[in-house]
């Protein structure tokens, strides 16, 4: 199928000289307007601004275009405003490639209670910054899932739904944990939508640390030594 496409393109493009000086002659030629795009939005529009605040030091802010996936960018707004996205890790970290993240499970397999989304494909391309929805085998199964991407990846433009790209703070996407799944993942502390007036970052509270483990048993002053361990009971002879 693929020789007989371009001998077909072949015989078209001898022809259509001849043919084009004939309809120029004979007929009006009719051709449709081309679309017209939706203008993007402003950079500092706070409407459609999604921030993420990572356990790795810092917020990132995502510019969301509602003009090229408007399904997917409300469906990142509403998980938002519902606090889904806070505490999830980023679970699939490959190194010059993409972080994946948003899933409630950790493991890829997850997404929120809502029906998945109808592919957006559309002509943003994958950029550095560039943020996609993830989906399923099913064109039609973006969900929660979403990718941030290193590098460029363009052999995945009109495959996935780009829905956004980072304009501030990448330097902490760059800092996330890679692994798949990374032995320490990074976390979304708190996502927000910027024009619901958030907080400022606030970096995660350490894990809290058993000081029995770490120092041992503590003696208080005057109280003597510290009971010595139980001896385990001796083993039965074997008959």
């Amino acid at each position: 199928m693929r020789f007989i496409g371009v001998v077909a393109i072949i015989g078209a493009l001898v022809a259509t000289p001849a043919l084009a000086k004939k309809e120029k002659k004979d007929t009006v030629v009719q051709t449709e307007a081309p679309a017209v795009r939706a203008a993007p939005p402003a950079l500092d529009d706070k409407t459609n601004q999604w921030l993420l605040d990572l356990s790795d030091g810092g917020r990132v802010t995502i510019l969301l275009r509602p003009d090229a996936a408007p399904l997917m960018v409300n469906r990142i707004k509403t998980l938002t405003r519902q606090h889904f996205y806070d505490g999830l890790t980023f679970h699939r970290v490959i190194d010059g490639f993409m972080a994946q993240g948003g899933d409630p499970k950790g493991d890829g397999t997850g997404g929120s209670t809502l029906p998945d989304i109808k592919a957006e494909f559309n002509y943003l391309p994958h950029v550095r910054g560039a943020v996609a929805a993830a989906r399923a085998q099913s064109d039609d199964s973006a969900n929660s899932q979403f990718y941030i991407v290193f590098q460029p990846r363009l052999s995945l433009d009109h495959k996935y739904t780009v829905f956004g790209r980072v304009i501030d703070g990448m330097q902490y996407v760059d800092g996330i944990e890679r692994g798949e799944p990374p032995a320490n993942p990074t976390r979304i502390i708190h996502a927000y939508i910027a024009s619901d007036n958030p907080p400022a970052y606030q970096a995660a509270p350490p894990p809290a640390v058993n000081a029995g483990a770490v120092l041992g048993p503590v003696t208080l002053p005057g109280a003597g030594k510290p009971a010595a361990p139980a001896k385990a009971p001796p083993k039965p002879k074997k008959p």
